[in-house]
């Protein structure tokens, strides 16, 4: 692939890229994002001189609303070489990129959109705007893209499984309190803070950030991609549950998938779903 649609690089200088994903309108990642996401590892990979990359959203609504299989799964799961499913071998690889990975939340990070800003290194939150959920056990099924390794070691076990049992929508402050981004800054200072962080660490030299970057991945612990792909391979075949054909068609009613008051508060309106008497209908 060589042309972008979903993802748009700013090449600020040669030592500092801004990302920004924008897939209207919901910013769903969908199979055809994932050639794009592999993409821009071959080419972050291969610049020598860079050091740090910032991942936005074009949508001040949702950063990264979830997954979606509308467009088919063909590249989600058709193995690499490897054996490894392409997200498991991306998130595993981004982690481990020899450059500085920087989130900078603005909307919704839910599901998947969640499970990408875990496997950058640093996750900078608006304070008013940011909002973070692992919301699949609503649907029937389970954190599939990394949430279930990643969570419990930045928040811990016990916070890991409140957020993914509850299914619940996290403000900014209260996921840094847990852990869950480094820092919620005010939304009237998020932008010039992101930019200032992000040009003090390209003013750093190469070799110091990349060695910084590689002890501490060794150090500490990161899940490996083979843990990733049988979490991913698992989140598939739940589909064939029995929740996920019940539950699926009645979130879609309410707007699963569609600009909507489900989409936009999807914590809050799950919540008062009754699930049980829909499904007995």
């Amino acid at each position: 692939m060589s042309e972008l649609t979903q993802l748009t690089i700013d090449r600020k200088n040669s030592y500092y890229w801004r990302v920004t994903f924008n897939n209207p309108p919901l910013n769903l990642i969908d199979d055809n994002t994932i050639p794009e996401y592999m993409r821009l590892l071959e080419l972050a990979e291969a610049d020598q001189e860079l050091k740090v990359i910032v991942f936005d959203s074009a949508n001040p609504d949702f950063f990264i609303s979830h997954f979606t299989p509308a467009a088919g799964t063909k590249n989600l799961l058709t193995p690499r070489p490897d054996g490894l499913l392409p997200w498991a071998h991306f998130a595993s690889q981004l982690s481990k990129l020899p450059v500085v990975t920087i989130s900078a939340i603005r909307g919704r990070a839910r599901g998947i959109g969640s499970e990408f800003v875990l496997a950058t290194d640093i996750r900078f939150a608006s304070l008013e705007k940011a909002i973070l959920s692992q919301f699949e056990i609503g649907l029937g099924l389970f954190p599939g893209g990394g949430g279930l390794e990643q969570l419990p070691r930045v928040v811990g076990r016990a916070r890991a499984l409140e957020i993914a049992l509850s299914a619940d929508d996290y403000d900014a402050a209260t996921a840094e309190r847990y852990g869950w981004v480094n820092r919620a800054i005010p939304d009237a200072e998020f932008e010039n803070f992101v930019e200032r962080f992000a040009q003090r660490v390209a003013s750093f030299d190469k070799r110091a950030i990349t060695e910084i970057k590689h002890l501490v991945n060794i150090r500490h612990d990161l899940p490996t991609a083979q843990e990733l792909d049988e979490s991913m391979k698992i989140f598939f075949s739940a589909y064939n549950w029995e929740g996920p054909p019940k539950r699926i068609p009645i979130l879609t009613k309410h707007g699963h998938g569609t600009y909507s008051d489900l989409e936009l508060n999807y914590g809050k309106v799950l919540g008062e779903i009754d699930f049980n008497n829909e499904i007995s209908q």
